[in-house]
């Protein structure tokens, strides 16, 4: 199984995105320790169109994990 990409090697174009995504989407800086202590566990996760190698973007409750690739 793929594995997420660590915190630090965000490229700065997906960095600035969650940034964005988190003020517009009213994400607290706890949220964002959690994503970021989750990421350095290293976790796999299953393949699928929306998996990647870095989250890249919050989703709203009960909004589906699918959409335009960034």
């Amino acid at each position: 199984m793929p594995r997420i990409g660590r915190w630090d090697d965000l490229p700065a174009n997906i960095h600035q995105h969650l940034i964005d995504r988190m003020r517009d989407r009213a994400i607290g800086l706890g949220d964002l320790n959690q994503l970021r202590l989750w990421i350095e566990s290293q976790p796999e996760v299953p393949e699928g169109d929306w998996y990647g190698s870095y989250p890249k973007t919050f989703l709203l409750p009960g909004r589906a994990a699918k959409g335009a690739a960034l």
